[in-house]
């Protein structure tokens, strides 16, 4: 019998490929069930080797070739070798995570009811008929949306704009008419947002407005974490086998496998969300523009208050920009107020003008958003006799308190929740007080101060349950809602059409943060917060509380003037040499104690410069540190940051010294995780 080599990819912490065999050849692409030591495990096949690494008769037969769906394209096996070289981790923890959950499981292919595999079975389901929605007609475009979309269709090939728009200068209605123009040409555009909560009325835009020249809609497929898992199989193989002209979705949409991609849109670039947090650690952004050079399609990056790291490539002529600098409706922007809170009477944290203000929205049948980026009911309690506060056991972090149909202390590191103290453990003081306040003790507050006004709280915590967060916000279209209170989640991509107020409480707790991207963040959140306001009315305000009102940041918000930030923004970080004006990786260490973490990090410090390692001297290495929040769930953590001025002096070295780490922490009897680009630190 003769043997075919194959090397395949497999989803486990271990460098480099694994050589197996089978009778027949197998296409590059293609997934294979294999054993793994005990285990059985689907894999990728990557390449087809004249020979095996290893010796003939210890190398295994594949279990069996999967050709239920089409072998993995070359040029995403291309965008999956970058994504693992660039960002540090093994081929297969790259190819098989972000493939839908059914195509990785080996029982579903193996078990008793396997049935052919999930494919098979998908396939024999009755589809769901088509949702009808009526079409809408596109509005008219102004100068400057005309004169976007006419830029973005004149040039053929890879090209990469910066759509920079204030809030409701009709952006979206600009990526329609971009994106109908490409659909035209019978190719396919992938349309990425930030956050899940988005993707029901942008689902729903797209359905409305892209529509073919006989008036039938193109077919749009949604993708996201939060979908069951045959629903996003069913979603990657329309995209995939072409069914699906669009894709809409979060940042795991970069990933997927569409035969005539020819547009990719990023809705709110800047936002954090487009950055895995954990596994592959990936910018969805950044691999956004990567994947445009190497289709040679162009890319579009929208925001109304662009990344610093996209400004700066504008500047350097990198990125070509597109304004809109006027609102779509012709009204004007709302009128930011500083409320300084040091001077004025407070009310249990609220001032005298923003009371007046939500008064005078009530009785005025407006809407009003109070925006505090805090859930539960207060962040710690405190015992005002002895001064104990509610700390996690498990992590060095508070318990926030929260309140419902029941009461009890959450902690939003490790998740654990426990009743609420009746008295202080350490001094028996029943009188126990709850310090700060969250959205749940904003919205108490509310209703006890305007018993007649409708109110309604959108957070995490009210938005658990599947479709409540489209069913929250479709009250508030439906202007069935006087007072809305919520955290960042109301903060982007919504059209009120009522709002006439936005109130801000707590912007200060982002000022002075330890990440050098705090003030970066504050601007960006409390400008599109305030972007919700007045979007189809005139005379909308804004007010935000603040101890800071001459700081900089403020300054900037108050003249609403993204560039002024920006420019004051860029001078900062290329004086003390962060990014965009260098490129930084993090070592994250995990271990019992903090001891042992450090004692990781020092180590992988001290093997860093050694005279041999290359590219050492081209980075700097900055102290080990412990985490500001060193425990959770009684792990402890510490940091060491790594700064190079050349990017590519910084791979080389990640590639030989992220390496040699693995046997190193085994040694300390820790974990440690390599992030390149690291967006908190």
């Amino acid at each position: 019998m003769k043997k075919h080599w194959l090397r395949v990819a497999l989803d486990v912490p271990l460098p480099g490929l694994f050589d197996y065999y089978h009778s027949e050849a197998v296409a590059i692409g293609t997934r294979v069930l294999v054993h793994f030591g005990r285990r059985q495990l689907i894999g990728m096949v990557i390449e087809t080797p004249a020979q095996p690494e290893f010796q003939a008769d210890q190398v295994k037969a594949v279990d069996m070739v999967l050709t239920d769906v089409a072998p993995m394209p070359s040029t995403w096996l291309d965008l999956a070798r970058f994504a693992a070289n660039y960002y540090q981790r093994p081929l297969g923890e790259v190819v098989m995570p972000v493939l839908p959950a059914p195509l990785r499981r080996p029982a579903a292919y193996t078990g008793k009811r396997a049935e052919g595999g999930p494919v098979a079975r998908l396939r024999k389901r009755k589809k769901a008929a088509a949702k009808n929605i009526k079409a809408k007609a596109a509005p008219e475009l102004n100068a400057e949306q005309q004169l976007a979309v006419d830029t973005i269709a004149a040039k053929s090939g890879a090209a990469r704009y910066l759509l920079y728009g204030i809030t409701g200068s009709g952006k979206t209605e600009t990526y329609m008419q971009a994106a109908l123009a490409v659909l035209a040409q019978g190719k396919q555009v992938l349309f990425m947002v930030p956050e899940i909560n988005l993707t029901p009325q942008f689902e729903q835009t797209l359905r409305q407005r892209l529509v073919d020249a006989e008036g039938q809609p193109y077919q749009v497929a949604v993708m996201h974490s939060a979908l069951a898992d045959g629903k996003r199989l069913e979603a990657w193989l329309n995209v995939t086998e072409g069914a699906a002209q669009i894709l809409l979705g979060t940042r795991m949409a970069i990933f997927a496998a569409m035969p005539q991609l020819g547009l990719i849109i990023v809705d709110e670039e800047h936002d954090n969300s487009y950055k895995q947090q954990d596994g592959l650690r990936y910018s969805a952004r950044d691999l956004a523009i990567w994947r445009g050079q190497q289709l040679q399609i162009p890319v579009v990056l929208g925001s109304a208050t662009p990344s610093l790291e996209s400004w700066h490539h504008v500047q350097k002529g990198h990125y070509q920009l597109l304004t809109l600098s006027q609102r779509a409706k012709a009204v004007p922007l709302p009128t930011i107020q500083l409320v300084d809170t040091r001077r004025a009477q407070l009310d249990q944290g609220w001032s005298p003008q923003l009371i007046e203000a939500l008064e005078q929205t009530l009785a005025a049948g407006k809407q009003s958003l109070i925006f505090i980026n805090r859930r539960g009911y207060a962040p710690v309690l405190h015992c005002g006799s002895c001064g104990w506060l509610s700390q996690c056991p498990h992590c060095s972090a508070y318990a926030v308190l929260h309140k419902g149909y029941r009461h009890y202390m959450q902690c939003h590191h490790c998740g654990v929740q426990s009743p609420v103290a009746k008295h202080c453990p350490d001094c028996g003081n029943i009188d126990l007080k709850p310090l700060g306040k969250g959205t749940q003790r904003v919205e108490e507050y509310l209703a006890e101060r305007f018993p007649q006004a409708r109110l309604l709280r959108i957070d995490a915590d009210s938005t658990r349950r599947k479709g409540s967060a489209e069913a929250l916000f479709a009250q508030v279209h439906a202007g069935e809602v006087d007072i809305l209170v919520g955290t960042q989640m109301v903060s982007k991509g919504h059209d009120f059409s009522n709002l006439a107020l936005v109130g801000v409480l707590n912007a200060d707790t982002m000022l002075f943060a330890q990440d050098f991207r705090a003030p970066e963040r504050l601007f960006a959140q409390l400008m599109q917060v305030s972007g919700r306001a007045g979007r189809h009315h005139d005379e909308a305000r804004v007010l935000i509380q603040t101890d800071y009102p001459d700081q900089a940041v403020y300054q900037a918000l108050l003249k609403q003037d993204y560039e002024l930030f920006a420019q004051h923004e860029l001078v900062q970080r290329e004086t003390v040499g962060l990014p965009p004006y260098a490129y930084l990786a993090l070592i994250t260490a995990e271990a019992k104690t903090i001891d042992q973490a450090l004692a990781f990090l020092n180590t992988a410090k001290q093997w860093a410069q050694h005279p041999q390692m290359p590219g050492a001297d081209r980075v700097f290495l900055y102290d080990a540190v412990p985490l500001r929040i060193v425990r959770v769930a009684n792990i402890e953590r510490a940091q060491l940051l790594i700064e190079s001025q050349h990017r590519q002096a910084l791979q080389v070295f990640l590639k030989t010294w992220g390496g040699q780490l693995d046997e190193l922490a085994k040694h300390y009897r820790c974990k440690f995780t390599l992030e390149v680009d690291p967006q908190d630190i």
